[in-house]
């Protein structure tokens, strides 16, 4: 046992200050300054802009008029020393809009909900006396910093941790941002995925998707479960979260080779035949030959490794033979059994896709 406990701790001692990090106290007017002066950056693709509400961010200045604890912020140096927000966006983003909305091209902040204050609600920065202006300019918060000598995996880590669990941000948000802590394998992934997704040929498909889940990247999420499923079918354990996460960090971490340039041909190629063939109708449910309802997910990876499966043979068949084949083979008992509840099993996400296979194959 103190074999086993002494190489956890080596282990451990090992990893400690892999991770430099700096805190300091540093007051909202520095921050702004900061931004003004393009030395803390904000991206957008970290966490989406203001998905607080505008009561919210008037409850955060009631605070600080108040002086009571905010949440502290977290930074990463990059290599020019200029620090980027990843965590902390909406606190910031608040503060600034309230103080100075030019440097976020947003209408200045209107107090409104501030129940602690009631005489608050209804002001902006300019009508506070100077007194209190002044107090939310030298008000404070923590800062961590991670400075730019730590390894990029950990970074990651540090990244993914820190969202993971939260509301803020989507599964497939989390990914993007935390592909940027890996450097420039992170940074070309991310932006392959954005690549694919603006295709005009996988818009067309994926057209019933809803706006909500467009909103959190469900779109760049589509893309990565395609590739999940052409690449890594036997990585899927149950939790198609857990699946992407596995997979996509793969790739980040260089654990798994990735071609950029075979897999944009061959996503190019699938959805080009897909639009062709199947348009908007391509992964939705069908009842008496008609569409219904929104995008679904068990009904994509069938349809896209189905259809990628027989592509090769599909050069000579009548696209209106392979859209009704799809469409019969979606509409049958035996691919309902594997769509339905407790779809998210290997054996069944292997029998969809073969089923889909097999009835285009029959086309040919």
């Amino acid at each position: 046992m103190t074999a086993i406990a002494d190489r956890i701790s080596d282990k451990i001692d090992d990893h400690i200050g892999e991770v430099r990090t700096e805190a300091l106290d540093i007051s909202f007017g520095e921050i702004i300054s900061l931004h003004e002066n393009k030395e803390l950056v904000i991206h957008p693709e970290y966490q989406r802009l203001f998905r607080w509400s505008q009561e919210q961010r008037s409850r955060l200045i009631e605070s600080i008029l108040l002086e009571l604890p905010i949440p502290q912020l977290f930074v990463i140096e990059n290599e020019n020393g200029v620090l980027e927000l990843i965590d902390g966006l909406q606190r910031v983003s608040s503060v600034i809009q309230f103080i100075d909305s030019k440097g976020i091209d947003l209408d200045p902040l209107q107090l409104m909900g501030c129940d602690l204050i009631q005489e608050l609600n209804g002001l902006t920065f300019e009508d506070l006396p100077l007194r209190l202006r002044l107090r939310i300019k030298r008000s404070s918060v923590r800062m961590v910093m991670i400075k730019r000598q730590s390894r990029s995996f950990l970074r990651y880590e540090m990244f993914k941790r820190l969202n993971t669990g939260g509301e803020n941000l989507a599964p497939q948000e989390i990914r993007n941002c935390s592909a940027r802590m890996v450097g420039d394998v992170g940074t070309r992934f991310y932006e392959f995925l954005q690549t694919c997704a603006s295709l005009p040929a996988f818009r067309a498909c994926i057209e019933p998707i809803s706006e909500a889940e467009l909103e959190k990247k469900g779109d760049e999420e589509l893309v990565l479960r395609y590739l999940a499923v052409k690449n890594a079918l036997d990585m899927f354990r149950g939790s198609v979260r857990d699946w992407l996460d596995t997979y996509m960090e793969g790739i980040l971490l260089e654990r798994l080779s990735f071609d950029y340039e075979t897999e944009e041909r061959s996503f190019g190629r699938l959805f080009s035949y897909l639009e062709f063939a199947l348009g908007s109708g391509a992964f939705v449910k069908y009842r008496a030959d008609i569409p219904i309802g929104s995008l679904a997910p068990a009904y994509y990876e069938a349809v896209t490794m189905g259809v990628w499966r027989a592509l090769d043979s599909l050069d000579d068949a009548k696209a209106e033979d392979v859209k009704k084949a799809v469409i019969g083979a979606v509409q049958s008992n035996e691919f309902r059994e594997v769509t339905g509840p407790g779809a998210n099993s290997r054996s069944k996400l292997y029998r969809r896709i073969q089923l889909i296979a097999d009835a285009v194959r029959v086309v040919v």
